[in-house]
């Protein structure tokens, strides 16, 4: 009986030397770009957000999911230490030029190296208004002008090992139905503990927003979404559909829109363009009702410290961080507010 005693003993202490070495996790959350619509200014990469996760021993990198791709994408990227080819899957809120012209040049780079197949969720074809928002046809001429230039045929007779059909002969497209804009999303896309959901939103036809989900934490991208009801009166710019998302969630990245290019502000700024958006105090009560830890304002109309946003001269002079923090937080948020710099970052631990 002693000896049995022992046995357990000694069989034991393994399983307890495991548990307590257990490695901990961690969710990284790093804005790739901040510049909100088509205008280049002060050097900000176009919008895009890195969410990686894994053990801490690993800073997170067991997983990487790039959101949205502007241009710059693949240069903040390298600022990181993280090349195309690193990445598992790369996610589109929608097909407008900012936040998808760097998934091109990062593609290229992909295949240039010789990287695998890399997933590419966006949104299935949509008709509206008699034109097609089509992220497949996206895809599948992503590498169009480097085909028709001759260099995908120069570099593959240099290398038999590239894919003969360039970029797009890596991309595994992941297309997205349109779901109910009350439902709490489908899943997209997993790997081992990292979830991703999905759910359609207002902005323009097949916008979408993602949610993450992971052991460590969670994070919406809410994209440029807004309101269903697109022209005034109404209760807020901002999505239901993004708030039934983002419901008990850690984290929210959103793009915001100051109301000095509101209608009527002085500023000519198109009202179609801004009423598809959402503004900082909405997305601060929204963000407090789905009870939101982290705050994170980004693709910010118009940037910070500029004179105009293209075209559209900004009444009163260049907005300052106070701009965007001060109305979100009146609006009643208890939670942590941040104003997106280019690789400004956020990491949760388990």
């Amino acid at each position: 009986m002693a000896m049995h005693r022992w046995l357990a003993l000694i069989l034991l202490i393994p399983i307890a030397a495991c548990a307590e070495s257990a490695p901990e996790n961690c969710l990284e959350v790093i804005l790739t770009g901040t510049q909100g619509g088509p205008p280049a200014v002060n050097g900000l990469a176009g919008a895009g957000t890195l969410v990686r996760y894994g053990t801490v021993e690993n800073q997170c990198n067991d997983v990487l999911l790039q959101f949205d791709a502007g241009r710059g994408t693949t240069g903040r990227l390298s600022q990181l230490g993280v090349s195309p080819n690193d990445l598992d899957a790369v996610f589109l809120t929608h097909n407008h030029s900012d936040h998808t012209e760097g998934l091109i040049g990062l593609m290229q780079l992909r295949w240039h190296f010789m990287g695998g197949p890399l997933d590419l969720v966006c949104s299935e074809d949509v008709k509206a208004a008699g034109r097609t928002t089509s992220c497949r046809a996206f895809a599948e001429h992503i590498g169009d002008a480097f085909i028709m230039s001759g260099e995908i045929a120069q570099r593959v007779a240099e290398n038999k090992k590239r894919h003969p059909d360039g970029p797009s002969g890596l991309v595994v497209l992941k297309e997205v139905g349109q779901t109910a804009s009350d439902s709490k999303g489908e899943v997209v896309w997993s790997s081992g503990d990292v979830t991703v959901k999905a759910i359609t939103t207002t902005h323009i036809a097949g916008s979408l927003a993602f949610r993450v989900d992971t052991p460590a934490g969670s994070v919406v991208i809410g994209g440029d979404a807004g309101n269903s009801k697109t022209t005034p009166p109404r209760d807020s710019s901002t999505s239901e559909s993004v708030e039934a998302l983002a419901d008990g969630a850690d984290i929210l990245v959103h793009s915001a829109i100051h109301p000095v290019f509101a209608p009527g502000a002085g500023s000519k700024f198109p009202p179609p363009v801004y009423l598809r958006q959402s503004n900082a105090a909405d997305l601060g009560a929204m963000a407090e009702r789905a009870g939101i830890k982290h705050l994170v304002m980004t693709h910010l109309i118009p940037a910070l410290d500029s004179p105009s946003h293209g075209p559209f001269v900004i009444p009163g002079g260049p907005l300052s961080q106070n701009d965007f923090v001060v109305p979100a937080r009146e609006s009643g948020f208890q939670g942590e507010i941040y104003v997106g710099r280019d690789l400004m970052s956020i990491r949760l631990q388990q």
